[in-house]
């Protein structure tokens, strides 16, 4: 007994070594992009994912990476941070084309990849649809965030993050179908195929629900961020557990949990403070688990199970790029004739070049059971199909914004409000100069130092007139970034009396409407 209970503090000790070594290593790779510039040019993600090559090839395992790990720790936490973010009013209004892509995608997308490995490999069906599959989910993590990061319009991140956080499940859905047809515990058939993607699906959404509406009429009655935050955290991980005990897709059902949160439950259960903890600490949750989880993809890299693959790789990324081409200028067009809302070619083709393949795949490649003679195979090949995503995909996509002129007006924007901030801000210390008179200080102190902060936001001025010159659109930002300054202190205000005790409830705002209808008037 007292052996056991050394060996098991041995292992613990030695996997909270291998957590923290993987977290500094992470957290370093993080200050790169600070100390050399260079390094900005390359997106986070992709960055660790390289450094993680980097240990693989001196043959440094920083520590074995297992797909329970990432399905149960770090995929819901991924997948609840998506969907917390994601605005319900900009999903909808694409809603066709992402279950376009989510479902019919997926099948295009399994259906050609085991096609091609199956006629030109000569694997088995069976190998080619697993890979087919698993390569099936889409994770455009850092291509998103490098889309905000360049200012790309809100339409293609939310159309890329919509189609990755649905298609997940469905990817989870096919491969488990897939991983059973050969063990003999389900029937080949349409109607199998039906009855179970209905269940999984329909478990998934109908438990997420209920949580998600159950934990959002909760938080009405308590105002405590440190428990509201608890309480979204608990759901992420517990939803996911619940529904996959219940037989169903439990990232369906954190994805059904997250947008019902962060739609819902945030505004009507959460005041403006609580929600900006809440996001803030998700924000962090997923940068925590993104640097964790690419520098381990990375460093599970086989080279010489890569090369003896080579070949297999080759055909998998040729038919995956091929497929997902199909699938998104098609399925796009559909689309457009069923909603009418168009879809333009440039947005159409990063669609198509942004759909990396990363975390989702490599674990589902490493759920294949072992009695599966090819398992190393489909291993190898789909480690080697991401690594090629993430590195010749994921680094090409700047310039490919660059050449279609889709790159936002990021930069300027951020220059702006610099300006915009060092004005406010020496307006503040004028007032206060020209309030705060002391006595024991020379008067003429003062207005030397009056004469000097007026010349500079003199100066700070006409950089702003001029900006707002060369770029009319500035003028409709600044507008809507003080109309949401507007909203913000009266979302507090309300805060600061249920605080005090004076208000019972949260009130509904009321200012929204109003500076709607303001802004449509004076239009």
């Amino acid at each position: 007994m007292v052996l056991e209970s050394a060996l098991g503090e041995e292992v613990i000790a030695t996997n909270l070594k291998q957590f923290l070594l993987v977290l500094s290593v992470s957290l370093s790779v993080a200050t790169l992009p600070q100390v050399f510039s260079w390094f900005r040019q390359i997106p986070y993600t992709l960055l660790l994912v390289i450094v993680g090559l980097g240990l693989a090839f001196v043959d440094v395992r920083l520590v074995t990476l297992s797909p329970e790990l990432i399905l149960f720790i770090f995929l819901p936490p991924l997948l609840f941070e998506a969907a917390w973010n994601l605005k319900w009013s900009e999903l909808k209004q694409d809603l066709v084309p992402i279950c376009l892509y989510a479902v019919l995608g997926v099948v295009i997308s399994i259906v050609g990849v085991a096609i091609a490995l199956n006629q030109l490999a000569g694997l088995s069906l069976t190998t080619a649809l697993l890979i087919g599959a698993s390569l099936s989910a889409t994770d455009p993590v850092s291509v998103t965030a490098l889309f905000r990061e360049l200012g790309v319009g809100s339409r293609l991140v939310t159309l890329m993050e919509g189609e990755s956080l649905f298609n997940d499940g469905m990817a989870v859905v096919a491969f488990s179908f897939l991983v059973a047809l050969p063990l003999g515990k389900v029937e080949f058939g349409l109607q199998p195929i039906l009855v179970q993607l209905f269940t999984v699906v329909g478990i998934g959404v109908a438990v997420g629900s209920l949580i998600g509406f159950g934990i959002s009429y909760l938080t009405q009655r308590f105002d405590l961020p440190m428990v509201e935050q608890s309480l979204t955290l608990v759901s992420a991980y517990g939803t996911y557990l619940i529904i996959e005990d219940l037989g169903g897709s439990g990232v369906i059902g954190v994805v059904t949990t997250g947008l019902i949160l962060g739609n819902f439950g945030s505004r009507i259960g959460m005041n403006p403070r609580t929600r900006i903890i809440v996001s803030e600490f998700w924000e962090f949750l997923a940068f925590f688990v993104n640097s964790i989880v690419f520098l381990l993809i990375g460093d599970q890299i086989r080279f010489a199970s890569l090369g003896e693959n080579l070949q297999i790789i080759a055909i998998t990324v040729g038919a995956m790029i091929l497929m997902r081409a199909i699938a998104i200028y098609i399925l796009s067009n559909l689309s457009v004739k069923i909603t009418k809302s168009e879809i333009s070619l440039a947005d159409q083709t990063i669609l198509w070049w942004g759909g990396l393949r990363g975390s989702v795949a490599i674990a589902l490649a490493l759920s294949v059971p072992t009695l599966l003679i090819e398992r190393e195979k489909i291993i190898a090949t789909v480690f080697g199909v991401v690594l090629f995503t993430l590195l010749a995909q994921g680094l090409t996509i700047k310039p490919l914004l660059q050449k279609l002129n889709l790159l936002g007006n990021a930069p300027l924007r951020e220059q702006y409000l610099e300006l915009v901030a060092r004005y406010v801000a020496l307006e503040r210390v004028l007032q206060h100069l020209q309030t705060d008179q002391r006595p024991g200080i020379d008067p003429e102190f003062y207005r030397y130092q009056e004469q000097l902060i007026k010349g500079e936001i003199t100066d700070l001025q006409e950089k702003i007139d001029k900006l707002q010159v060369e770029y009319p659109n500035l003028r409709s930002f600044t507008t809507e970034q003080f109309r949401g300054e507007l909203l913000a202190i009266e979302a507090d205000t309300y805060a600061e009396f249920v605080k005090s005790g004076r208000l019972n409830k949260q009130l509904s705002p009321m200012l929204q409407d109003v500076l709607q209808y303001g802004g449509e008037t004076e239009g």
